[in-house]
């Protein structure tokens, strides 16, 4: 963007327009600057290039993986990105993930649900919708901040200062950053899938995560009762995404493939095999059965399938699913993750049951025998007990070693009574570490937590209801929240203006001049924080 050159170009089209007299072009380009992104179409196309670059920067140099934080709220998203600028002066490789956990445990009108696909299908999109409306709002606050900076430069003749300013605003990074988005399994057949994956796609999202559960089984990738589908069922819904991205013209969208296979040790049906060793024979050649010699054996109502060259009796639970042998689960992830990346998918996110390095890297590097660019989106999930995790891995790798560990008892490795010794120590250096270590050695392009602002929500009011309802009374929150934004400088201390008064306020005297009716003036209580 040029802020002096698209002021000239707009006072010619203004000038040419004898009834607009009253119209600023300056004015004008100010507003249109604020709203870059005149639909979340057009968001969807302009991450999707985003991504397919940090991608390929990935692919080049492995220290370059990217971030994200899930958030269950517009403004959550919105002061998440604001500070990311504050801190780091750039939102570049970091990102926003929508959990279909916190869309369910939080958005939803039926009240809280589980992480089971119970919640209406449109609050995925609403959501996605929500974020880019208070992340565009983002840009216009900081937008206006300059505009009324660089009046300020103007009124003192400081041509220094206005130069500045200019190069700020004609270099403005947006906070408008990749979503990735999560469509669970699914909701329902592949034209529910398809509709749900345009409706996402229109609010914004350049990045759909799809798993291969059944829709109508799905869980939590942290919990029990795990069912997944046949490859075909899945491939299907891959396509449909895909086809959702080239209606809308995203041609480059984002697909993520999820494998629950390594903890789902169901499945719902057997799949539709036509010849031996094809994906559906080899889908069926993990089920857990008996190989059947004599068909007198056949009692009424068993099923049989014949693979890899045996006729055998699927172990059948009374719930009519079927059950997977349990020493197949790595391998079922692995012909997941190839298949999917043969098949439109683009990334891959493997659930595991712990954030362990050697563990991922062993099956990407069996998937990279096949797909040497496979690359991982990967769940540092709040289900994880990261202390305990690192602090027995930690525990593990010293006994292997032939370090002394007698002083720890690995099964105690949580109590507050290690928190302070050498051991404890070293595990929270493994675990500040891990996300550039998985980088590095496991594949990880993308490293994201799902649900923690979920508990940062908790956890800051539980400290504020302390102090507030207890002895400290008004000290906890001017102590606890307002003097801490102030410190930190955080905007919203100035909550006023972070909610759009300000701009309001410069929009109201763009379109009515000095009879603007303006709400910052003297008397507003905001001006107690001007100079802190």
């Amino acid at each position: 963007m040029s802020y002096t050159k698209d002021i000239e170009a707009l006072s010619s089209v203004i000038g040419a327009n004898s009834t607009w007299k009253d119209i600023n072009p300056e004015s004008a380009v100010r507003m249109r600057l604020q709203n870059r992104f005149n639909t979340h179409l057009d968001i969807a196309k302009f991450n999707a290039k985003t991504m397919r670059e940090d991608m390929a920067a990935y692919d080049a140099d492995n220290s370059l993986y990217t971030q994200s934080l899930g958030c269950w709220h517009g403004f959550i998203g919105q002061q998440k990105l604001i500070s990311i600028k504050k801190h780091f002066g750039t939102t570049k490789r970091r990102y926003l993930y929508l959990s279909g956990w916190m869309v369910a445990a939080l958005r939803s009108q039926f009240g809280p649900l589980p992480d089971q696909s119970m919640h209406e299908k449109t609050t995925v999109a609403d959501l996605i919708r929500e974020l880019y409306t208070f992340l565009k709002q983002a840009d216009a606050w900081e937008l206006n901040h300059l505009y009324r900076a660089l009046d300020d430069a103007k009124e003192a003749g400081d041509s220094a200062k206005q130069a500045e300013i200019i190069a700020k605003i004609d270099n403005f990074e947006t906070h408008v950053v990749p979503i990735i988005a999560d469509i669970d399994a699914g909701f329902g057949n592949p034209e529910a899938t398809y509709l749900m994956a345009k409706q996402m796609i229109e609010a914004g999202a350049c990045c759909i995560q799809i798993e291969n559960q059944v829709s109508d089984e799905k869980q939590c990738g942290h919990q029990d009762g795990k069912v997944t589908v046949p490859h075909a069922d899945f491939l299907a819904k891959i396509n449909a995404v895909r086809y959702a991205f080239l209606e809308l013209g995203v041609d480059d969208g984002v697909i993520v493939a999820r494998t629950d296979s390594e903890g789902a040790g169901l499945t719902k049906q057997i799949a539709v095999s036509t010849e031996e060793g094809d994906l559906a024979d080899q889908y069926n050649s993990f089920l857990e059965g008996e190989e059947v010699t004599d068909p007198s054996t056949v009692q009424h109502g068993d099923v049989l399938v014949k693979t890899a060259g045996k006729l055998i009796k699927p172990t059948k639970l009374a719930s009519g699913l079927f059950q997977f042998r349990r020493d197949s689960n790595i391998d079922r992830v692995v012909l997941d993750c190839v298949t999917s990346l043969q098949n439109g998918a683009d990334l891959l996110w493997i659930e595991t049951p712990t954030p362990n390095i050697e563990h991922i890297k062993g099956m990407v590097d069996r998937i990279r025998e096949q797909e040497p660019s496979a690359k991982l989106v990967y769940n540092n999930s709040p289900s994880f007990n990261w202390t305990l995790n690192f602090r027995q891995q930690v525990f593990d790798a010293w006994e292997k070693e032939g370090k002394d560990v007698s002083g720890y008892d690995r099964t105690r490795l949580m109590s507050a009574d290690y928190d302070d010794s050498e051991l404890a120590a070293e595990a929270d250096k493994w675990c500040q570490n891990f996300q550039r270590d998985a980088a590095r050695e496991a594949g990880v392009f993308h490293h994201l937590i799902t649900l923690p602002t979920y508990h940062t929500a908790a956890l800051s009011t539980d400290t504020l209801v302390e102090g507030y309802f207890g002895e400290q009374g008004m000290l906890a929150y001017a102590a606890g929240v307002q003097r801490q934004e102030i410190r930190r400088g955080i905007a919203t201390v100035k909550h006023q203006d972070m909610a759009g008064s300000n701009i309001g306020d410069d929009h109201k005297e763009y379109f009515s001049g000095e009879a603007a009716l303006k709400a910052g003036g003297k008397h507003n209580t905001m001006g107690q924080f001007e100079n802190v």
